[in-house]
C-alpha cells in the first residue's frame, strides 16, 4: 500500500459522526479505492464523482417531473422511460458498490443515506407491477443531501454542536412560548367565533383558531376576514401581538447561543503562557503559538 493510501486510511479511522459504519480498517486494493471514491471527497476524482452523481440524480428527477406533464408524456413516453431505466440501472450499480466496499454493509443499509438510496431504486422496479409508482422516483431528490459532503460540511461539526447545544438548552423556554401562542390562538379564536359568527365565515371554533394562528403569524391568507367593527379591532390587536411574538424565540435562542460561546471561551487556557481568551475550536494559542490540547473541543489535525 502506498503512503497516500496509508495517510487516507489514518484519516478514515476517525469517521464522521453521521457515518459511524465507515471504518475500512481491513479493506484492501479495489475495495478500498471504491470506498474512497464513493464515500469521500478529498481528491479531485472523489469530488468529481460526487458532483457527477448529484447531476445524475437531478436529471433523473427532472425526467420524472417531465413525464408527469401530459403533452410531454404523450410524445416522449418511450424515450423518458428508457432514460429512467438507464438511471435506475446506474444507481443500482452504485448502491451495490457501496455495500460491496464496506466492512459493515448492513449498517449502511439501515442508515439514513442507505435507506434513501434504496427507496430511490424501488419505484422504477415497482412500475413493473404498479404503473403509478413511477412518479415516486422524485424521492431521489433527497439524495442531493450528499452535496454536504462535497462542500466538506463535516469540518463544521463543532459549530453545529454549538448551535444544537443552544437549541437544547433553550428547549423549555421555547416550549413554554409555543404553549403560550397556542393558548392565545385558542382564546382569540373562540372570541372571534362569538363576535363574527358563521355568517362571516367563522363557522366553528377550530376554523376560528385556524384564522387566529394565520393572523398571529402575520401570514393572513384572506380566506376568512372579519366584517364587524369589534372583530376588526380584535384582529388589529392580534396582528400587533404577532409582530411582537416573532422576536421572542429568536431572542431566547440568541441569548443561549451567546452564553454557550462565552462559557466555551472561558474554558480554554494555554498551558504555556496562561492566555485565557481562546476560541473553543482553536488549535494553537493566539499569543504564543503553543499547540492546544483537545479538552476544549479543538479538532485534531
Amino acid at each position: 500500500m502506498s503512503e497516500a493510501d496509508a495517510s487516507t486510511r489514518d484519516r478514515d479511522e476517525q469517521a464522521p459522526l453521521f457515518e459511524p459504519f465507515l471504518r475500512p480498517a481491513r479493506l484492501q486494493g479495489a475495495r478500498f479505492r471504491a470506498y474512497r471514491i464513493l464515500f469521500h471527497h478529498d481528491t479531485p476524482i472523489e469530488r468529481w464523482f460526487d458532483i457527477g452523481l448529484i447531476v445524475a440524480i437531478l436529471l433523473s428527477v427532472l425526467v420524472a417531473v417531465l413525464d408527469s406533464v401530459g403533452a410531454v408524456h404523450a410524445r416522449y413516453a418511450r424515450e423518458l422511460l428508457a432514460i429512467e431505466f438507464a438511471f435506475t440501472v446506474l444507481f443500482t450499480i452504485e448502491y451495490a458498490l457501496r455495500l460491496w466496499c464496506l466492512e459493515r454493509p448492513w449498517r449502511y443499509a439501515r442508515s439514513f443515506f442507505g435507506v434513501i438510496d434504496l427507496l430511490s431504486l424501488l419505484p422504477m422496479y415497482l412500475t413493473l407491477v404498479f404503473t403509478s409508482a413511477h412518479f415516486l422516483i422524485v424521492v431521489r431528490v433527497l439524495r442531493v443531501l450528499r452535496i454536504f459532503r462535497v462542500l466538506q460540511m463535516a469540518r463544521y461539526q463543532s459549530e453545529a454542536a454549538v448551535l444544537l447545544g443552544a437549541l437544547q438548552r433553550s428547549r423549555r423556554k421555547i416550549l413554554l412560548f409555543v404553549c403560550t401562542v397556542v393558548v392565545l390562538a385558542t382564546v382569540f379564536g373562540a372570541l372571534m367565533y362569538l363576535v363574527e359568527g358563521p355568517e362571516h365565515g367563522f363557522t366553528s371554533i377550530p376554523r376560528s383558531i385556524y384564522w387566529a394562528i394565520v393572523t398571529m403569524a402575520t401570514v393572513g391568507f384572506g380566506d376568512i376576514t372579519p366584517k364587524t367593527g369589534l372583530g376588526q379591532f380584535i384582529t388589529s390587536i392580534i396582528i400587533i401581538i404577532g409582530y411582537g411574538i416573532i422576536a421572542v424565540p429568536t431572542g431566547i435562542y440568541t441569548a443561549e447561543l451567546a452564553s454557550g460561546r462565552a462559557a466555551a471561551r472561558r474554558g480554554r487556557e494555554c498551558e504555556r503562557c496562561g492566555e485565557r481568551d481562546l476560541s473553543a475550536v482553536a488549535r494553537y494559542c493566539q499569543r504564543c503559538g503553543e499547540r492546544l490540547g483537545d479538552e476544549g473541543g479543538a479538532p485534531r489535525p
